[in-house]
Formats: C-alpha cells, sequence, structure tokens
C-alpha cells in the first residue's frame, strides 16, 4: 500500500474521531481501541500506530480539559447561588442595572417595584430616573412618602458600578416607616416629658417666690400644702416613667406562676385610702377558681393597679368600681368596671397612648401622669393577653383583660371569702 493511501486513511480516521469527539464532548475508550484495531488490521506501519497513540493521549487530555472546566462551572453555580440567597435575605432591595438602564440582576425584595403595581410603581418610577444620574456617574438618592394603606416611608439610592467593570448602576431601596415611626415616638417622649415637669417645677418656683416673706400662717400652710402636691406630682411621673421603662425592657412574662385572685386583691388593698378620699367605694369579686396564669406578679399589679387607680379618678364620689376575676373556659378574665364620666368612642383607640389624656383639665385636677394606660398596654402583651374596652359617656367604662389560665383548682369558700374581705 502506497504511503500517500496510508496518510490519506489516517488523516480520514483522525477526523472522524475528532468530529466525534467534538459532537459529545468525550471520546469513548472503546471507540477509540476499534479504531486503532482497524487501523492495525488494514496494514499500517508503526508511524500509523504511533500517530494513534498520540491522538489518543491528545483525547485523554481534552477529556481532562473538559472534565475541568464542568467541575469549575459547577463551582461557579454554586457560588452564584449562595450570592443569590445572600441577596435575597436581604431586607433591602437590590438591583443592578446595565448602561441602556435595564435590570441585569436583583433580590427577592425588590420583586414589587420591579413589578411596579400599586404605589410601588411610585418608587419604580424614582428607581429609573435615579438610575439614569448613576449611569452619568454621580450618585443620587430620594425619600418617597407612600400614604398606603399603610403609610409607608422609602429612601432610594443609586451609585454608578466601579470603573473597572462594566458600565452600569446599582439601586437600593430601603423601607424606613419603623425607623420614622420610632424617631418620631422618641421626640414626642422627650417633648411630653418636657411639658409634663414644665408645669409642676413651674409650679413650685412660683409657689415657693410667694411663699418667700409670708407670714400669715393660714397662707403658708396652704402654699405649703401646695408645694407638696406639685412635687409629689413630680414623683409620680418619674416614678411612671421609670415603671414603664421597666416593663418595656422586659422580654415577655418570666415562668413563675401568678394568681390573678391574689394580684387583684393587692391591687385593691393598695388603692383603698385613694378611693375612700375621693368617696368610691371598690368591690372585689374572686373567681371560685384557683386562677393561675404564667406571669409576673409585679408587671401584674402595675398594670391592674393602673385600671383600678383610673377607675376611681374618673368616677363620681359615691359610686362603685367592681374588680372581678372569674374563669371562662380556657380563659382568665379580669374586668374593671366603673360608673363614672366615660371614654368618648373618638378617644377609645388612643388612650392607651404616652401622656394621652382625654380630658385635660379633669387629668389635672386628679394629678394623672397620662402612662398608667400606656404601662397596662405593655405588661398585658408581655403576657400574651388582650385588653377589651367598652364605654359610653356619663355611663361608666369597662376594662377587659383576658388571660391563658394554666391551673383549675377549685377554693375553697373560706379562701374566697377571706380575700373579698381582704379587699
Amino acid at each position: 500500500m502506497s504511503s500517500a493511501v496510508v496518510s490519506a486513511l489516517i488523516s480520514a480516521v483522525l477526523a472522524a474521531a475528532l468530529a466525534t469527539f467534538l459532537a459529545r464532548f468525550f471520546w469513548n475508550r472503546a471507540q477509540r481501541n476499534h479504531v486503532y484495531e482497524s487501523a492495525m488490521r488494514l496494514g499500517l506501519d508503526s508511524t500509523a500506530e504511533n500517530e494513534l497513540a498520540r491522538f489518543d493521549d491528545l483525547l485523554s487530555a481534552v477529556e481532562r480539559s473538559v472534565r475541568d472546566l464542568r467541575s469549575t462551572n459547577h463551582e461557579s453555580d454554586s457560588e452564584r447561588f449562595r450570592l443569590q440567597a445572600a441577596l435575597d435575605a436581604l431586607p433591602v432591595a437590590v438591583m443592578v442595572f446595565d448602561s441602556e438602564g435595564l435590570v441585569i440582576d436583583s433580590n427577592l425584595a425588590s420583586t414589587p417595584f420591579l413589578d411596579a403595581r400599586h404605589g410601588d410603581a411610585l418608587v419604580g418610577a424614582a428607581v429609573n430616573d435615579l438610575v439614569r444620574v448613576a449611569n452619568s456617574g454621580q450618585e443620587a438618592s430620594t425619600v418617597i412618602e407612600l400614604f398606603g394603606p399603610p403609610r409607608r416611608t422609602v429612601v432610594v439610592s443609586t451609585l454608578p458600578l466601579p470603573d473597572g467593570g462594566r458600565p452600569g448602576a446599582v439601586a437600593f431601596v430601603e423601607d424606613i416607616t419603623e425607623r420614622r415611626q420610632l424617631e418620631a415616638i422618641r421626640t414626642d417622649l422627650v417633648a411630653n416629658i418636657s411639658h409634663e415637669l414644665k408645669t409642676p417645677v413651674g409650679a413650685i418656683g412660683l409657689l415657693a417666690e410667694t411663699l418667700e416673706g409670708e407670714h400669715d400662717q393660714v397662707v403658708v400652710e396652704r402654699l405649703a400644702s401646695r408645694i407638696h402636691t406639685e412635687s409629689m406630682r413630680i414623683a409620680q411621673i418619674i416614678e411612671d416613667l421609670i415603671e414603664l421603662s421597666r416593663i418595656e425592657s422586659m422580654d415577655g412574662a418570666g415562668s413563675g406562676s401568678v394568681d390573678l385572685n391574689e394580684v387583684a386583691a393587692d391591687a385593691v388593698e393598695r388603692l383603698r385610702a385613694a378611693a375612700s378620699q375621693a368617696g368610691v367605694g371598690v368591690e372585689l369579686h374572686a373567681s371560685t377558681s384557683k386562677t393561675v396564669i404564667v406571669g409576673d406578679h409585679r408587671q401584674l399589679l402595675s398594670a391592674i393597679g393602673n385600671l383600678i387607680d383610673n377607675a376611681i379618678k374618673y368616677s363620681d364620689p359615691g359610686t362603685t368600681v367592681e374588680v372581678t376575676v372569674e374563669r371562662s373556659d380556657d380563659e382568665a378574665l379580669v374586668r374593671i368596671a366603673d360608673h363614672g364620666i366615660g371614654i368618648p368612642t373618638r378617644d377609645i383607640d388612643r388612650i392607651f397612648e404616652r401622656f394621652y389624656r382625654v380630658d385635660q383639665a379633669r387629668s389635672r385636677k386628679t394629678g394623672g401622669t397620662g402612662l398608667g394606660l400606656a404601662i397596662v398596654r405593655h405588661a398585658i402583651a408581655n403576657h400574651d393577653a388582650s385588653i377589651e374596652v367598652e364605654s359610653r359617656l356619663g355611663e361608666g367604662s369597662v376594662f377587659l383583660l383576658r388571660f391563658q389560665s394554666v391551673v383549675d383548682d377549685t377554693l375553697d369558700a373560706q379562701t374566697i371569702s377571706s380575700l373579698n374581705e381582704r379587699a
């Protein structure tokens, strides 16, 4: 056989093998052996055999390269998956744009703004405007108020991508509604505290100035009594602020066992003198069951005590405040009912706010600090309980506390009588 024929045959075999490999990304060893055996049957000389051997080595090297490339691609996909998962976990919307303003990457939080529905369409429009600014090489940001409902405040910021990479921009959308609310609460709290302390402090200064040089003993005693009243008012504000801060800082109600009958009896006993001075009666109706819940005795005493105190302050002389503890199915109930001036319907949703007063003049007269019901709200929330309010102007108010009870032991008549007598 001529060398030209042999060379042509070898070239044809190699070309066919390479084409098959490129089509399937690998060359099966059995197929390579088959090519080798076929060449030997054709009587190829040792040169052809060496060529096939080198070709076999070449195919093996290409196979290793393909495997390495696949492994690299797999690792790259894994890294990208982890990066995307991290971006999706962010509460801030992140969107990456190319130089034409088209989104090339984003996280889960950005979906509402990309869909551009309802109020989020305004945010989406702002993002597009700021991306054009960022693509020109400048940073930009804006604050958008969305009136809802619910009302929200978002900040949109854009930055140009580094010069070393592909041209484009990255946009961030952050919801700062809760931050704004906390800032407003803090500002209002400082303003309210300043106002509440300024009034009695100013009164004490004026009374002390009037008292200076006064020789009439009756006037001196009256002024001294007023100074004492105003100083006690300051002390009460500070005490309520400390109590509110303590309850707010507590994580839950703890794991102690508390008998609501005992708590109610303690609260009524503490306020007996104030009720007598106001000419208001207080009656406790203890539950026939040992109404025990998981909670904190001090928090509950503060909450129930504040509700009873308010009922006394806003009741007319000669009326009675009724405190009832009872069981209903799997719930423990504490009801504080009065027959006082009542609460306007428009104010019921706001009475648990710090320093909020329905009747400013009456609150000044009774010496309330405006913090009592805020303390009640936080204490009840710590116990995963609820509070319901019913009120009619001129007829009185009812505050109902609902707790999850954990013990159901029937009390004997003597214990019930002792609790009622104690109150």
